[in-house]
């Protein structure tokens, strides 16, 4: 398997002593900024952070694709476009929700607003990776990218796969600035802009407002489906799936455009027919050879553990870096196309009823002669460069009731290990993360906590705000409450919530036998940690009319500090 290589002389040391298989530092060399004069009129910077700005130049002016993380890193973009021209930025593209954070530097740049173009779901999906499932989504994305691994030394980022930085260290403090769309497309639009035509044409990637863009008087497509390595159907951090059979509508209709010019929010543009086609082609087979094989061993009884074994992509495929492991791996493609064709089940009957972890591994270490026994066959698995076994072994220790430190350090050396000799960038910042949590050298148990901010919560009306209060009650304290508790606000819209049968529910209050006064502003205060129920109470800045007691009590079920004191 290419996961990772059990054999150490692949591994070289970086230019700040990073140590990685040495594809993923060659790799890097493809991602180093540059801006590229892709033909007249059309220009694409790489390497200024995780995706590409690429810019268009019409008649009307420059229609910008795509802006970034930060204000900063489209400013900088900004700043090199303009070393080839000054026409305006007339019209700005979004390929999908995840590069529209510095949108902001073309408004400031222009002295006005400019049109915005995107597709319709990209607030939805905004919304949602910071709302509910925000803190998983945010420890995902900082052990997948490497947020929080050191800049230089052995475990420092390498690259991030797709790109050179998910934040170019240069373009602290990464100021937000994204700006909704002015102009909301589905796909399937023909738009005409800076006396240009644009075709949208809708293609479901990693995000399914993920959308190509195609200009025919260039014979230039922009997309989000041809990425500088294979692409990822499972990401390390979390995601819904992402249906291959979806994606290769969208890669065949890129293939049909016949471009001359390929540029993608990731990675160098590729130019002439042929060689788009030819290298496109093999792109998108790769991927279907991942779902027709999957599926293959499926119906002949195969396991989701035999599957990530069994299902091995041809050798040929690292001749190009577009079908290299260079971000996610093959076997975890596998396992999540097997998941999502028919659910966790796979038909390993011990994964039916399965123990509860901590005793399984409580018992197997048992099992095994104890903890002291288990340590040594780890170190005799690592001497081996038997990593998956050491990585179970050491698993198993970690995972015990009461593990001793020694244990995690065991499994952090392991998992460096891997991150060593991975040529898959999500896979080297998951292992090292992970790692540094073991040993201490990271502190992350703040990303197990779900913390409100302030401006988030602002920003949201109270019902939306009393909404993503659900995935914080704790079931225990809620049990026997059935309390339906109306709220009016001094300083916004009324909103109500019932807490009932172990769960809350947002209402519009309608009904409530309890009605709260207080501003919306002291709420937020109280829910982000900055006050207390107790102290808003006692200070007059809330009243209850009804069941006082009830309500205090069904409030303390939230897994809120300041509902609880």
């Amino acid at each position: 398997m290419r996961s990772f290589d059990p054999d150490p002389s692949v591994i070289v040391e970086g230019p700040n002593g990073q140590l990685t298989h040495r594809e993923s530092l060659d790799h890097s060399v493809r991602l180093a900024r540059r801006f590229y004069s892709v033909r007249p009129g059309v220009w694409t910077l790489v390497g200024n952070g995780l995706s590409n700005q690429t810019f268009v130049e019409g008649p009307g002016g420059i229609i910008a694709i795509d802006t970034g993380e930060s204000v900063e890193e489209m400013a900088s973009a900004l700043r090199e476009l303009r070393l080839h021209t000054h026409a305006p930025v007339v019209a700005v593209l979004y390929t999908h929700f995840h590069y529209v954070g510095g949108t902001k530097a073309i408004f400031d740049e222009a002295g006005s607003c400019v049109p915005i173009f995107g597709h319709q779901r990209i607030p939805a999906n905004l919304a949602r990776v910071t709302s509910e499932i925000g803190p998983a989504y945010s420890a995902g994305l900082i052990h997948q990218f490497g947020l929080r691994l050191p800049k230089e030394g052995p475990d420092a980022v390498v690259n991030e796969g797709l790109g050179l930085f998910f934040r170019d260290p240069r373009h602290a403090p990464f100021t937000p600035g994204y700006i909704v769309p002015t102009d909301f497309f589905q796909g399937g639009e023909h738009l005409s802009l800076a006396g240009l035509t644009v075709e949208v044409t809708s293609a479901p990637s990693d995000a399914d407002d993920s959308v190509t863009f195609w200009f025919p008087e260039f014979k230039v497509s922009i997309q989000n489906l041809v990425w500088p390595t294979l692409f990822n159907v499972f990401a390390v951090r979390g995601e819904a799936y992402r249906d291959p059979n979806i994606l290769l509508q969208g890669i065949d209709h890129l293939i049909g455009l016949q471009a001359e010019h390929m540029l993608g929010a990731h990675g160098p543009p590729l130019s002439g027919k042929d060689e788009i086609a030819r290298r496109t082609t093999r792109y998108r087979d790769t991927i279907q050879f991942l779902w027709d094989q999957t599926v293959r061993g499926m119906n002949r009884g195969l396991t989701a553990d035999q599957l990530a074994h069994s299902v091995v992509l041809p050798a040929a495929v690292d001749d190009d870096y577009l079908t290299t492991e260079f971000y996610g791996v093959a076997e975890h493609h596998v396992r999540q196309i097997a998941a999502g064709v028919r659910g966790w089940f796979d038909g390993d009957a011990a994964r039916l009823f399965p123990m509860e972890p901590t005793a399984r591994a409580d018992r197997l270490v048992a099992e095994l002669g104890g903890a002291l026994a288990v340590r040594s066959r780890v170190t005799q698995a690592r001497a081996a460069n038997d990593l998956r076994w050491a990585l179970e072994l050491a698993s198993w220790l970690v995972a015990r009731a009461d593990p001793e430190d020694a244990d995690r350090m065991l499994l952090a050396s392991v998992l460096r290990d891997i991150a060593s000799r991975t040529t898959a960038m999500n896979i080297r910042n998951w292992c090292l993360t992970r790692a540094r949590d073991l040993d201490g050298s990271t502190h992350l148990s703040r990303l197990r906590e779900h913390r409100l901010r302030a401006q988030q919560l602002s920003e949201l009306s109270p019902r939306e705000t009393l909404h993503l209060l659900r995935v914080l009650l704790d079931p225990v304290r809620a049990r026997g409450i059935d309390h339906h508790v109306s709220f009016k606000f001094s300083d916004a819209g009324p909103a109500g919530l019932h807490i009932r049968n172990e769960i809350s529910v947002a209402t519009d209050g309608i009904g409530a036998s309890t009605t709260v006064t207080v501003a919306y502003a002291d709420l937020i205060q109280v829910l982000t940690g900055s006050s207390t129920l107790t102290g808003l109470m006692s200070s007059d800045a809330m009243q209850i009319e009804g069941d006082a007691e009830a309500t205090k009590r069904g409030l303390a079920c939230f897994d809120i500090p300041g509902l609880r004191a």
